[in-house]
């Protein structure tokens, strides 16, 4: 069965405009394919709304919780009587908004009743943003002239009751996501899931997580076997580099699934792998693409790519990050440093981004965020104060202002002269390298520098890595 699933981020259904692209996106896709499975996100800012109203009312504000579920529902309202004539069927769907104004009215009067919002009420006040757009973007299909049905996740993804942030449990998923939608598709209709939330098994809401969307997309498309996934922005895909940082950026046209994963671990805003994971298994292709431009061809994420060699795919920067240096000559040849300075950083909780070890064993250096700076300097301290006072460890100490800098890219992948071609391009800007990071095939590479610096140094391997090459 030949099926696409298209999903729309919060921007492509955030107002009358955009709601409208993104409903002639559907109906062109529908004279090309078989069958369309839809996926919407709450309208941006709607989100942020709902926490919002649940976090004054958590703390007593009537005041702000009130108008901020008024700016709501007028927001919602508006859109609607923008959209859609004056008929029964505007009608219809203003009474389920306002239901579900009202039960975020219910929900926020308990959580100021109660002074608090647990994890589980959270997810279900988040969940009414998807719930209405859901609905509003089914109305707005069938005005087209396409025979559509909101359809929300609860009832198709299943979950563990890790609230916030659940894990779907993928065989009981695929089964309730083929059991209710086939038969909708079978019969002609377009159903417009919601994204981001879902339920457990006793059908209690949970939501996904950061990148919901995205992996409710990705579910349903490896649960269905689609042909493909599409995820619609307001970007024309993914960029070579920060254009507001290089003016020169461009999109890449193909990227491979390794490639995705180590642009999104080191700081570039594209894909979540965790949330893609479900198509990367299957190896179904996913499209990102631009809602405003829907002529552009975006970029093709897949598993193999035919990359140009020695070329790079993309630069990154990670910022407000610190470099933690554990230091000191009688560290030489003792067992167990790093694992104990690790195990200490551990217990404050920090991500350590990378790691740099000199081969003499004298010291230890690695990239964590700048806020658990204090923490993890105690904890270290703590553990290592036995060597400290036996200058085994001569200090123990922090950078900050710093930024990892990342080179991504399958074509470096086993060609020689990569790395030259990189530091070069600084030497050549006067930058300086506080700590590398590589690994052995050259896929990624990835370097400390001054924050200060990294906006030159980005631009000057952009232009080595990127610009000299052919796009």
């Amino acid at each position: 069965m030949s099926i696409l699933t298209i999903k729309f981020g919060g921007t492509s259904v955030g107002s009358v405009d955009a709601l409208k692209q993104a409903a002639a996106i559907v109906q062109d896709q529908i004279q090309k394919w078989k069958h369309v499975v839809v996926v919407v996100s709450a309208m941006n800012g709607i989100t942020d709304a709902l926490l919002t109203s649940a976090r004054y009312a958590a703390g007593g504000d009537e005041t702000v919780y009130r108008s901020t579920i008024d700016d709501i529902h007028r927001r919602h309202q508006e859109t609607i009587r923008a959209l859609l004539p004056k008929s029964e069927g505007r009608n219809n769907l203003e009474t389920t908004i306002n239901q579900f104004i009202q039960d975020l009215r219910t929900f926020c009067h308990s959580i100021h009743v109660m002074g608090e919002v647990t994890p589980r009420g959270t997810d279900s006040i988040t969940s009414l943003g998807e719930r209405m757009s859901a609905r509003i973007f089914a109305a707005l299909l069938e005005s087209f002239g396409i025979p559509s049905i909101p359809v929300d996740a609860t009832g198709l993804i299943v979950t563990d009751e890790h609230f916030m942030d659940a894990a779907p449990l993928m065989d009981l998923s695929r089964s309730r996501i083929q059991a209710n939608l086939l038969p909708i598709l079978e019969k002609g209709l377009t159903p417009v899931v919601t994204g981001f939330i879902s339920a457990t098994q006793k059908g209690i809401t949970t939501t996904l997580g950061r990148g919901g969307s995205d992996y409710t997309s990705a579910i349903l498309g490896a649960c269905l076997d689609a042909s493909e996934v599409w995820t619609y922005t307001d970007v024309d895909g993914v960029m070579t580099a920060d254009p507001r940082l290089v003016p020169a950026a461009r999109v890449v046209p193909a990227l491979s699934y390794s490639e995705v994963a180590e642009m999104a671990y080191f700081g570039a805003k594209v894909l979540n792998p965790r949330t893609i994971r479900p198509i990367i298994e299957r190896g179904i292709p996913l499209w990102v693409k631009n809602t405003f431009n829907p002529s552009h061809p975006g970029t093709r994420v897949s598993k193999d790519i035919n990359s140009q060699p020695g070329k790079a795919t993309a630069i990154t920067t990670i910022r407000n990050l610190s470099i933690v240096n554990v230091e000191g000559r009688g560290m030489l040849g003792v067992p167990g440093i790093a694992a104990r300075t690790f195990a200490a950083v551990a217990r404050e909780g920090a991500s350590v981004l990378m790691i740099s070890q000199s081969s003499s064993e004298q010291s230890i250096c690695f990239v964590i965020p700048t806020d658990s700076v204090p923490g993890v300097l105690r904890s270290i301290e703590t553990e290592m104060a036995l060597e400290l006072i036996r200058r085994d460890i001569d200090r123990i100490w922090a950078q900050n202002d710093i930024e990892i800098l990342t080179v991504i890219g399958a074509g470096m992948r086993e060609t020689p002269g990569v790395s030259a071609r990189i530091f070069g391009a600084l030497g050549q800007a006067v930058i300086n390298v506080i700590a590398i990071a590589q690994g052995s095939s050259e896929f990624s590479i990835s370097m400390v520098l001054a924050a200060k610096d990294a906006a030159r140094a980005v631009q000057a391997i952009h232009a080595e890595m990127v610009e000299k090459s052919p796009a």
